[in-house]
């Protein structure tokens, strides 16, 4: 009999009341591959706009469906969310999923592939590869990612393309077995220096497509989570490796 496997979903999502329903309905359109079940685990990070009471009326009304809802007391940024996401994971496999429409879930099969097919135990879904449809947006931003990405890979001496890509996925075991401390953009290169120091870890990196937003559309990330990306890859690679 083939084996059942089943991806997490954790989508950790502050005031995206104009994008959560749609990528609630993208998610659980996707048939996986490799007998792949799913389960969603949403956290609202203390919204202030309808987030949350959309979260629980789309739940109301879908109680057949795999859904988990939570909800943060006070706005503890995306790495604190995808620590209670993963602490209530029940699936062997998990993805990180943004709230917003930047990234696409028909994209999981593709990530997933790697990891069934017995390969992988991280598989990072890179912007920069593959020939996806990628909107194109501030050069600013592509350098900084390139720098940010460049010397973590100094460090850790894998060779990522793209180390700040909200699409990871791992084999629940890695990620569920690292102590996040960073609560909230300094996840990425947190996790990135974490699961480079575990012994004989094969990690993976696919192309996929990359439907980027401006500030204008509700883009979050500012230049000094830049700046604290930076000290985060000095912490986790030279000061604090577990």
């Amino acid at each position: 009999m083939e084996e059942k496997n089943k991806l997490s979903i954790l989508i950790a999502c502050y005031n995206e009341e104009k994008t959560i329903i749609a990528i609630l309905e993208k998610i659980f359109s996707i048939e996986l591959t490799g007998n792949t079940f799913k389960e969603v685990i949403a956290v609202d990070d203390a919204s202030t706009d309808q987030t949350y009471n959309l979260l629980t009326n789309y739940l109301s009304k879908n109680q057949d469906y795999p859904l988990q809802v939570y909800r943060q007391e006070r706005n503890s940024g995306k790495g604190a969310c995808i620590s209670l996401a993963a602490n209530k994971a029940t699936g062997n496999i998990i993805v990180i999923q943004d709230a917003d429409l930047e990234y696409n879930p028909e994209n999981y099969n593709d990530l997933l592939k790697p990891i069934i097919d017995g390969f992988a135990d991280v598989v990072y879904g890179s912007r920069f590869i593959g020939n996806g449809p990628h909107r194109v947006l501030f050069f600013s931003h592509t350098l900084g990612n390139k720098l940010l990405t460049f010397l973590s890979n100094l460090f850790t001496q894998i060779n990522l393309t793209d180390m700040e890509t909200g699409y990871k996925m791992f084999r629940s075991e890695i990620l569920k077995k690292i102590s996040i401390s960073e609560k909230r953009f300094g996840f990425e290169p947190e996790v990135t220096a974490k699961i480079a120091n575990i012994p004989g870890i094969r990690i993976y990196e696919v192309g996929i497509s990359y439907y980027g937003r401006t500030y204008k559309d509700g883009k979050k990330i500012r230049w000094t989570d830049g700046v604290h990306a930076l000290w985060c890859i000095a912490k986790y690679n030279i000061f604090k490796r577990k």
